[in-house]
């Protein structure tokens, strides 16, 4: 069977990677519509070598007859559209951040807990934060064997993250730089070119930024409701990869060796650690690649049952697209579609 699947957000940064994989993994889709705001209708979107796509208004569309929806427009539009789309019984994953945790809506990485889509009760699947979605990868594993107790992470966010507009601030700043232009702050709170800034999102009472918090709720409800998280969000001046320091202590004991054979082992998971000059992972290494990379495995000798890796991976690929076109061919393997409608 084929299915009709409409991307939504589709001149965005993720938008535009959706459309890219659908047609590499050759997804069984009859029609692909592109939808956008009405400024950007008319556009031309790529979808696969050969055909392009002319975007259409989301706030005209009929979703009515469309077996997915792909989301990825800002959380706010997200909120309006994507339960008119799932009223029409289309079947939404929504890559923004409005649904995550709202307790009847499924928040899935499907490595980690492709059994939450037969929770599916409004017709609207949540994608994770970027950022939360490589480290529960990576944490899933090692959490099935050794039970994680308490995670620490510390991430190294590239201006993707922020969309088309932070990697034009980046581009921007880095030329103003070698000209002695001078540097004004619009998309990022400093100057990003050649800095790191320790603030993704809004600032909380608890004085953690919003994209920390993401990673400690998001990581309970997808992995285990018991797992202590806390995370430092840092911006860094990369255009693609997201990298993280995570540092876990286990229940059981755990060596090293014993982790990478099982991350080894793991589907989704490319472990380069060598221990030598050049031999683990950068977010240039991983840019344009599915797998999440773990690097620098080794033991933290300050709490008992102690790890620490080095993990990276492509944020818009895995961090974003990829994962939700992932969901998506759970759904159809398992005939959850029709179900779920």
């Amino acid at each position: 069977m084929a299915f009709r699947v409409a991307v939504v957000g589709a001149t965005g940064a993720v938008g535009r990677e959706i459309l890219k994989i659908l047609a590499e993994r050759n997804f069984p889709v009859s029609e692909v519509a592109a939808l956008a705001s009405g400024r950007s209708v008319g556009q031309d979107v790529s979808f696969g070598d050969k055909k392009v796509l002319k975007i259409q208004a989301l706030d005209r569309f009929d979703f009515t007859g469309w077996h997915i929806g792909l989301f990825s427009p800002g959380a706010a539009v997200s909120a309006i559209h994507a339960p008119r789309a799932a009223a029409a019984g289309c079947i939404v994953i929504d890559n923004t951040s409005h649904f995550r945790m709202e307790p009847d809506v499924p928040l899935v990485v499907p490595e980690v807990n492709p059994e939450a889509l037969s929770k599916i009760r409004r017709g609207i699947i949540a994608n994770p934060n970027c950022s939360t979605i490589q480290m529960v990868v990576a944490l899933k594993p090692l959490h099935d064997k050794y039970r994680i107790r308490r995670v620490q992470v510390s991430t190294y966010q590239s201006v993707s993250g922020a969309g088309k507009d932070g990697m034009d601030e980046l581009w921007s700043q880095s030329r103003a730089m070698y000209v002695n232009d001078p540097v004004t702050p619009q998309e990022f709170t400093k100057q990003i070119a050649f800095n790191v800034i320790p603030h993704i999102d809004k600032f909380m009472d608890d004085g953690s930024t919003k994209e920390e918090w993401k990673m400690v709720v998001e990581t309970r409800k997808i992995l285990d409701p018991d797992i202590k998280v806390h995370a430092t969000c840092v911006r860094v001046p990369v255009f693609v990869g997201h990298a993280e320091a995570i540092n876990i202590e286990c229940e059981n004991p755990i060596t090293p060796a014993e982790a990478r054979a099982i991350l080894r082992e793991t589907p989704g998971i490319h472990v380069l650690d060598t221990r030598e000059d050049a031999g683990y992972a950068t977010p240039l290494d991983c840019a344009g690649e599915d797998e999440v990379y773990v690097s620098r495995i080794r033991r933290d000798p300050t709490v008992p049952n102690g790890l620490s890796f080095w993990c990276v991976a492509d944020n818009l690929r895995k961090g974003a697209a990829l994962n939700a076109v992932q969901i998506a061919e759970v759904l159809v393997a398992r005939k959850l579609l029709a179900q779920a409608a």
